[in-house]
């Protein structure tokens, strides 16, 4: 016997019997196939025989190199003979059916479906076709179909769609026929013009009688009839068929049919098939509208609660929550309009963008809502599901990065003449300092007593309440609420005189309050006085941080001890202990304070009686005479804080809405807490169970209060009294934000918050006072107006809370707070424009859970840690206090904002040591360090990491004078600070983000930008720029503190742009600051840092101090509003002591570039080329593009259908960080004990 030709693999004998018998089978191909039937049908049985019995024979067939595949698939083209044809597919089926989907890809690759399409079409035209034969071709296609990419296109060409549908039609009652013809239906309808072409052809009304009525006969099939029929109404065109034709509602009795009956679960793929199905068919609006006249909210929130007990179901119920979401009408926000409730009107509104579109809109126009909220949002809602946005992030993430080589190579363009910028020189006095005139040291023209004496408006300071809840007058009227509150524009003198109140309340004029604090124990204490506005003497020194820590610590723990003998204190509340304990020292203030004698309410808003802890029983029947708020003297736990010096600096402040109030955490200060805040761990269904509560309000609007409490868009009476069975609250104080508060259930709130002035977004700073609780009740509070598609509060993040009743008791802070955080879509239409233009959109909710602890409590509740205009002022002034005559301190008012605050520029270095010519010229030849913050107002942190800078400069360490004596600091420590004051998140006053006005800042609008510009400009003039620019930044989607820098280098790697050599040379000293960073400071990633110039980013502080001043360290540094996810704090939330740390030790790093910069060699450091082709290979292997890094988050068990989308300046860019490094020992006298113990 002759070997057959067929080529066979090494390994598998030649003379194997399949083998064999395929070779036989390629001889006979063509007509021989034809002539010789019988043998062909002999053959094919055999090799299918061998093929059922062998597993190997397969193996054979199917290996690499075999011929096995074309000898069997011309066979089956050129067989004309039924049997013979239904041999080679036995054959193929028991081929196909095992190998995990390779044996199928080369089935496809040799052309296989075309064979079997072209067979379906000659056998259809067969009378009457053989059943058997259809059956097999419908079952291999079934196979074949999602692995063939064209395989709809080729069912459509080859006319195969309409000899399967027509095949269906006539055999609707025989299931064994109709499966696979189903099976093969479901992959047609994948293809989006195949799903139209079979919808024109009757197949959804078909689909529809296959699945209904209720039936358990056939599951199998009804599973598959569902599927293909889900795929058809993702068309567009077929869901409204279905719509059309009354499907829905028999669709949601059909769920509820199964619902109801499927009791041991064994047929949820049913079940989801159906709810798919209701997917796909509100996706339009008319589905939306059948949907919710059919009363499918109802069933589905019914059938959903129904299933939640049962984890396995969870499918079903997120689908059910996806279809009610969608369905769910859009609301407007209960605003009579999306901008701002405080209105500034500009000097010059800009020519073009968002403000003068904001300013040319006509009188009337309806923004909260309009028409393009009622049209299709066919942007098929569901793909909110995970990635939509990421998906478009990295589409497009690197048509954002710089292209242009030129741009991409700074070129130091001062911009100004010299002549202009002569100005500027008053502001660098130190640089042609002589030190010849014994009083030229360093001065002030900031000072805190200018500041305090521009305004002498009503100033209420927090207090202790004497009456009772009971005995709070409520106004009468509207006329009686105007005189209660504060009219914007009564300015009173302070010596002005005052009308009479009702005894209780008897006002006190500010300048005549005499706060009681015992120097005495003071002195036991050994802390210095912080109301002593001498200058220290250089042996005596300020305290050092290390006795700050030791003496808080100390106070702490008798806190603790004392607590209980503060809380039984006597009547009267004489309040002073006998012990010495520092704590104790306290502030004896009658109430309410304010000043100018307009009978306002107290700032609580809820005339509370602080009761036994603060000593004030039997308050009432002294007609409020020995009303006492007893507090700790937070200056003695805090050397930066005096309340009395804090109040002052508030009536220098110049807000929009004229604000008199003082915030209680403003006032008492907030003392970083010992014990660690982890990042909260997220609750499974945490999301699901709050969207299936606001669900709720739809089906049950009954039990939805809809009570307004709190709005400012009533400016003569923003607080509505009533019964007390609401919370009251409060945002009219400095960075205070919250516009409305709306009472929807019991114990639940919906809370609206205030974009910024001269713009209608940017909802995401809120700072707010609640008062009048209960104690041990849980609240639950929506902030239902955020933009941003993603939070950090989704990933382990809490809101803050400060809490008056724990600051009286010694414990002033701000704590992480709030159980079942969740950030979601909600029902929340946004206007187009609001959106930018863009239609369909919603915004997003916050929502938190929390309870109280203490009765007759006063609460406030923040984003992150507040840092007001008015606390900078106290804490500059403090600064002042610490000047030892080594350090050389200079405070200029760099300029004054658009709402007339000034914008304080500080020049902190070290005196020269004598007034020789040598060490006048070394001083004068310092290297410059700018330094920059607080350009965005919601990013309080950067402000707290700035006061950690500005406290290390002027410490009494060697490392501070050592970083005094090599560099001279020029620091602009806020450079919006009316955003600050008027509780904005992202603009100043002109409504634009100052931080992309630095290309071309307009001296008017942006007075703070184009000056500090002209400084640097300035220096580029006179050959001075600074060796580092550095402005500090809050992150709100990312965690840790990272960089961002500027390199050509590494902005061509991550483009695809073409360049040569030497239009990459570039020095690598940008890296190394970072890198030091992260060597040193805890909470610093280097992983998280980016080099990259962006186009859209080209507008920035960074960028233009780059590109324009010819600064190569110019970075940004952003920290995180969240927590760590590496290092020594990784798990944990980030606080005030860590980021004062990081401003610390960002001066720490600056100390070794110096001794870096000295040697002239960075490569003792680290391998920086290296350490970019590292980095660029991991970004490579990790993302379709080369710029977007590694998702920084872990994914959920429930999906969370949001992605991230930022203002930020990033994009997401995340991974692991290497080894961590020890921190810098002279950092270590900065931390309490219990926190060097967690050290790892």
């Amino acid at each position: 016997m002759n070997k057959p030709k067929m080529a066979t693999e090494k390994g598998i004998p030649s003379n194997s019997r399949v083998v064999m018998l395929l070779g036989q089978l390629e001889r006979m191909s063509g007509e021989a196939m034809v002539r010789e039937v019988e043998t062909a049908r002999q053959v094919t049985a055999k090799i299918l025989h061998i093929i059922q019995t062998q597993e190997k024979s397969g193996k054979e067939v199917m290996s690499k190199g075999s011929s096995g595949m074309e000898v069997i698939l011309s066979s089956l083209e050129n067989s004309r003979d039924v049997q013979t044809t239904l041999n080679i597919m036995y054959i193929l089926s028991e081929l196909l059916t095992v190998g995990r989907g390779r044996r199928v890809g080369v089935f496809v690759s040799k052309g296989g479906t075309g064979i079997l399409f072209q067979i379906l079409i000659t056998t259809s035209k067969e009378s009457p076709p053989s059943e058997e034969l259809m059956l097999q071709l419908h079952s291999l296609l079934a196979k074949v179909g999602p692995k063939d990419r064209k395989f709809g296109v080729k069912a459509r060409l080859s006319g195969a769609l309409n000899v399967t549908v027509n095949l269906m039609k006539q055999n609707l009652q025989n299931t064994k026929l109709l499966l696979p013809c189903l099976q093969v239906l479901r992959v047609y309808s994948t293809n989006s013009v195949n799903a139209i072409y079979l919808g024109k052809n009757g197949v959804v009304e078909l689909m529809f009688k296959i699945t209904a009525p209720y039936s358990k006969k056939n599951t199998s099939l009804l599973k598959v009839a569902l599927d293909a029929l889900g795929a058809l109404l993702k068309s567009k065109t077929n869901a409204r068929r279905a719509v059309d034709g009354g499907h829905v509602p028999v669709l949601l009795s059909l769920y509820l049919d199964w619902h109801r009956n499927d009791t041991r679960h064994r047929h949820m793929l049913i079940r989801k098939g159906l709810l798919v199905c209701l997917r796909n068919i509100t996706n339009i609006k008319i589905g939306r509208k059948a949907f919710i006249e059919a009363d499918g909210m109802r069933i589905l929130y019914n059938s959903s609660t129904e299933c939640l007990p049962v984890r396995t179901l969870d499918p079903l119920i997120n689908t059910s929550s996806l279809i009610m979401r969608k369905c769910f009408p859009k609301n407007r926000l209960p605003l009579p309009t999306i901008k701002s409730a405080f209105h500034y009107q500009l000097p010059h509104v800009p020519a073009a963008g968002p403000v003068a579109q904001l300013y040319s809109q006509p009188p009337g126009v309806d923004d909260v809502v309009d028409e393009s909220d009622n049209e299709e949002t066919e942007a098929d809602t569901e793909i909110d599901s995970e990635n939509e946005e990421d998906e478009k992030d990295q589409g497009t993430a690197n048509d954002d990065i710089e292209t242009d080589l030129n741009k991409l190579h700074p070129k130091k363009n001062p911009g100004r003449p010299f002549e202009e910028l002569r100005v500027y020189e008053r502001f660098f006095l130190e640089l042609s300092e002589d030190f010849q005139n014994a009083s030229s040291t360093s001065s002030s023209s900031f000072s805190s007593s200018s500041a305090s004496t521009q305004s002498s408006r009503p100033i209420i300071v927090p207090t202790a309440q004497a009456l009772s809840p009971k005995h709070v007058p409520v106004p009468s009227s509207q006329e009686d609420c105007n005189h209660q509150t504060k009219r914007p524009h009564t300015l009173l003198s302070p010596c002005a005189p005052t009308p009479t109140p009702p005894a209780p309340l008897t006002p006190l004029e500010l300048d005549a309050i005499h706060l009681t604090k015992d120097q005495e124990r003071k002195e036991k204490a050994h802390i210095p006085s912080p109301d002593a506005h001498t200058p220290l003497s250089p042996t005596t020194g300020p305290p050092s941080p290390e006795m700050i820590e030791q003496e808080l610590a100390h106070v702490l723990q008798c806190v603790s001890l004392e607590q209980e003998e503060v809380t039984n204190e006597g009547e009267g509340g004489k309040g002073v202990k006998q012990d010495g304990s520092p704590v104790n020292a306290t502030r004896h203030i009658q109430s309410p304070l304010l000043l100018g004698g307009i009978a306002a309410r107290r700032v609580g808003g809820g005339g509370s009686n602080w009761g036994s802890d603060c000593g004030s029983e039997g308050a009432e029947d002294e007609g409020g005479e020995g009303a006492v708020l007893e507090v700790p003297d937070t200056a003695l736990l805090l050397p930066l804080h005096d309340p009395d010096l804090y109040v002052e600096m508030v009536k220098g402040t110049r807000s929009v809405p004229q604000y008199a109030e003082v915030a209680y955490p403003d006032y008492f200060g907030h003392v970083a807490p010992t014990f660690r805040e982890p990042l909260v761990e997220r609750v499974y269904g945490v999301q699901r169970s709050k969207i299936f509560q606001d669900i709720e309000r739809l089906i049950h609007p009954n039990d939805i209060l809809d009570k307004v409490v709190y709005d400012l868009d009533i400016p003569s009476c923003p607080v509505i009294e009533d019964s007390g069975e609401s919370l009251k609250f409060n945002s009219q104080f400095e960075s205070g934000n919250l516009r409305k508060a709306v009472q929807v259930r019991k114990y639940e709130y919906d809370l609206v918050l205030n974009s910024d002035i001269n713009s209608n977004h940017y909802h995401q700073w809120f700072y707010f006072e609640v008062s009048g609780m209960r104690v041990g009740t849980t609240y639950r509070f929506n902030i239902i107006n955020s933009e941003k598609s993603n939070s950090q509060f989704n990933y382990g993040m809490q809101v803050l809370m400060y809490s008056v009743q724990e600051a009286i008791s010694g414990k002033p802070r701000w704590v992480r707070t709030g159980t079942d955080i969740c950030y979601y879509k909600n029902h929340f239409a946004r206007s187009s424009i609001a959106a930018g233009g863009q239609k369909g959109k919603s915004y997003y909710t916050l929502t938190f859970s929390t309870s109280f602890s203490h009765k007759d409590d006063v609460c406030y509740f923040a984003y992150h840690f507040p840092y007001t205009y008015s606390t900078l002022k106290m804490h500059l002034s403090k600064l002042e206090a610490l000047r030892t005559p080594q350090i050389y301190l200079r405070q200029d008012v760099l300029c004054e904002t658009l709402g007339g605050n000034s914008c304080p520029l500080l020049t902190i270095t070290a005196m020269p040591e004598s007034n020789s010519n040598d060490y006048i010229c070394q001083f004068r030849n310092r290297p410059l360090i700018f330094l920059s913050a607080r350009v965005h107002p919601g990013e309080t942190n950067a402000s707290w990491v700035m006061k950690g800078t500005l406290e290390f400069l002027m410490g009494t360490s060697p490392f501070a004078a050592s970083l005094r004596e090599s560099y001279i600091f020029k620091i602009v420590p806020m450079l919006n600070p009316d955003g600050v004051v008027n509780g904005s998140h992202r603009c100043s006053l002109s409504g634009e983000d100052l931080n992309r006005q630095w290309q071309n800042p307009n001296p008017e609008l942006h007075p703070t930008i184009y000056h500090t510009k002209s400084l640097l400009q300035y220096l580029a003039h006179i050959q001075r720029a600074p060796l580092v620019f550095c402005d500090y930044h809050g992150h709100s989607r990312k965690k840790n503190v990272f960089m961002y820098g500027c390199s050509v280098k590494e902005t061509v790697w991550q483009s695809n742009i073409s360049a040569t050599s030497s239009d990459l040379q570039e020095d690598l000293a940008y890296r190394a600051l970072p890198k030091i960073l992260s060597q040193i400071a805890p909470a610093f990633s280097m992983a998280s840092c980016s080099f990259v110039v962006e186009r859209s980013k080209e507008s920035t502080a960074r960028v233009v101090v780059w590109r324009e001043i010819g600064v190569q360290r110019s970075y940004t540094m952003e920290s995180t509003l969240c927590g760590c996810d590496q290092g020594k704090y990784k798990g944990l939330q980030i606080g005030t002591r860590e980021l004062e740390e990081m401003g610390a030790q960002f001066c720490v790093a600056l100390l070794r570039l110096k001794r870096l910069t000295g040697l002239r060699n960075h490569q003792h450091l680290l391998d920086l080329e290296s350490d970019i082709i590292g980095t660029q290979s991991k970004v490579a292997s990790s993302s379709p593009t080369t710029y977007v890094m590694e998702e920084d988050e872990p994914s959920f068990l429930e999906a969370i259908d949001y992605s991230a989308e930022s203002n930020d300046e990033d994009v997401e860019a995340e991974s692991e960080h290497g080894g961590e490094v020890q921190v810098n020992p002279d950092r270590l006298e900065q931390l309490s004990d219990s926190e060097t113990n967690h050290r790892d």
